[in-house]
């Protein structure tokens, strides 16, 4: 009896985009499916963000998202995309009250941008999405699915 396999995505872990917002670099990690090597197409891009005491290494961690995302799209259940796993440290993704912490700025004005330059991700608005693994990040980002 034949064992079929599904095709697995690459993981590309702790990557960085230097940021002159945060006077630093931010790391982040990006799942890639696995056609993305052989094809020249553009695909859309989920960025999901971590808890509060978490990096961007989490949902590899704790919610195997390669694993997840390799069966839904060997499915059919979601086209293949690119996950954007980025590090905020404890920053809840905004900018913080004294102005001293710009995070939000970095992910609108700096991470997206350098993610769109880096991959061949679909840019429109439309074509992007985002997923948390806190309640409490989605509550104060203001995301509600």
């Amino acid at each position: 009896m034949p064992v079929f396999s599904q095709p697995a995505g690459k993981v590309v872990e702790q990557e960085t985009v230097s940021s002159t917002i945060l006077g630093r670099s931010v790391h982040y990690t990006a799942y890639l499916p696995a056609d993305y090597d052989v094809s020249q197409r553009t695909y859309p891009v989920v960025y999901l963000l971590h808890g509060f005491t978490d990096d961007n290494t989490c949902w590899l961690q704790f919610g195997e998202i390669n694993r997840y995302a390799d069966k839904a799209i060997a499915d059919g259940t979601i086209p293949p995309m690119i996950i954007i796993m980025p590090n905020a440290d404890s920053s809840w993704y905004i900018n913080s009250y004294d102005g001293k912490e710009k995070y939000e700025d970095l992910f609108i004005k700096e991470f997206m941008p350098s993610i769109e330059k880096t991959y061949r991700v679909k840019a429109e608005k439309d074509r992007r999405g985002s997923g948390v693994f806190d309640p409490g990040v989605q509550q104060e980002i203001g995301y509600d699915g």
